[in-house]
Formats: C-alpha cells, structure tokens, sequence
C-alpha cells in the first residue's frame, strides 16, 4: 500500500500593515483549497506571513512590530490552530517572530488537523543584516504523520547549508518542508539548492516562497530523484501534489 500524502503550498501576498487581513486572506485560501481539492492534507505557507509584513524595526513601527509578535503558542498561535482544526488540515502556517524572555525567534509551528501544535522550529540560521536582532534556533526539526512517515522542517537561510537538510535526513526525514521569503535576484540559485538537497538526501524538498513587497515567488516541488515535479511563477497561486513517501524509500533503496 503506497504511501499518498496530498500537499498544498501556497504562493500569496500579506496585506501590508495589517496582521489581521493577512490571516483572513490565509483562513480564505485554506478553505478554499479544503473544498476543491479534499485530497489535500496538508497546507504550507512562505516564511514570516503571520506578522503580515516584514520589516525592520524602527521607531515609526515599534508598536506594530510588538503587537505582530509574542509567545509560542500564544495569540498569534490560537487562531491557526482553530483554522486548521475547522478545515481538518495539518497547517505549516510559515514562520513568525516568536518572543521568548529577551530574545525574538523565526519559529515556524506544525499544526495537526485536531488543532494541536505538534513541532516547533526556530530558524538556525538567520539572515544578516536583515534579521540581526534574531536569535538563532538551537535544535533540528522532524515530526511524524501518522501512517505515513517522518517530515522535517527548515526555513528560507537554512536550506543554504547542506548539513541542516543532512542532518533532517539522517533523523529519518523523507519529506523536506521549507517555508522561505526571499525577494532578491539570488533565487534561480535557490531553485538549484532545492534541487540539490533533494537528489542528495533523496527526499521530497518543497520550498514554498511568498510574492511582492517581500517575495520573488517561483516556488518549486523537487521529487527524491531530483526531478522537478512543480516550479510556479511570480503571481499569486498554490500547487498541488501528491507525494508518495515509498517514492523515498525505493530511491534510497536502488538509486
């Protein structure tokens, strides 16, 4: 019996400033997803959409800025986890800055369809100078779907040092979850690291970018063989696949 698992990766615009239009626009799209593709378990988000906009922190913004963040699980947390709950999805609602003490994460969360926050991941690698008042995540990320296998979790800068995707691998990941956010001309590069992460630990890689402002889009889905199964454009949209996870196992297995 194969192992068919359905994902959803979602390709969006925030609405600038504004958290709250942001999550409606995400509750929007999930829905809609759940109800023309029902085969879809899972729906995945680009890096840092929960805040609505990044961007750095100055005096004009501070107060926005600390309204958009705080614990994990917390406020920011409550409402995805009853949206995944309503639609019956696990939910990778992308990243968001995560406080703790004195110190601000990129905290990605994996959501179960009973609305449960099952990992958490701090981003280990934040990008400089954009993301200096960051601190860096301490742990590996991998959580398993019942029935059908172990996943991992990495986000946008990781993916640009092979030991973390290795590392994921070596835990018994089989699909590679990465939200990211990455607005500059260095993407096309970014496509050949997705590419190479996944042929090198033969696993499915989904690296799933957001558009505008703050996002150059073209995300992309590469299967365990390297082989690229979807790569989109710039404008807003969402892909569709369904991965079989004894695809993994028969590529690790025979090459």
């Amino acid at each position: 019996m194969s192992r068919l698992f359905g994902i959803a990766g979602v390709q969006m615009s925030v609405v600038r400033w504004d958290a709250d239009a942001t999550f409606e626009k995400m509750a929007d799209l999930t829905t809609n997803i759940q109800k023309q593709f029902p085969w879809v378990s899972m729906i995945v988000f680009h890096e840092l959409i929960v805040p609505g906009l990044v961007q750095f922190v100055t005096p004009e913004n501070k107060d926005w800025w600390k309204k958009n963040s705080g614990p994990v699980p917390g406020p920011q947390t409550d409402r995805l986890c009853e949206l995944a709950r309503k639609t019956r999805k696990w939910l990778i609602p992308g990243s968001m800055w995560e406080i703790e003490g004195d110190k601000m994460y990129n905290t990605s969360v994996v959501i179960s369809p009973d609305g449960d926050i099952v990992a958490k991941y701090r981003k280990m690698f934040p990008w400089l100078p954009y993301e200096a008042g960051t601190a860096a995540g301490d742990s590996f990320c991998v959580f398993d779907i019942p029935d059908i296998g172990r996943f991992g979790l990495c986000i946008c800068y990781d993916m640009w040092f092979p030991e973390v995707s290795r590392q994921l691998a070596w835990m018994g990941a089989e699909v590679i979850i990465q939200p990211t956010l990455t607005p500059t001309s260095d993407r096309p590069l970014e496509l050949v690291m997705a590419r190479a992460n996944a042929l090198f630990n033969q696993c499915y890689f989904f690296s799933i970018n957001g558009i505008g402002d703050w996002g150059g889009g073209r995300s992309t889905i590469i299967d365990p063989d390297g082989r690229i199964l979807q790569e989109v454009g710039t404008s807003q949209t969402f892909m569709t696949e369904m991965i079989d996870l004894d695809h993994t196992s028969r590529t690790r297995e025979y090459g």
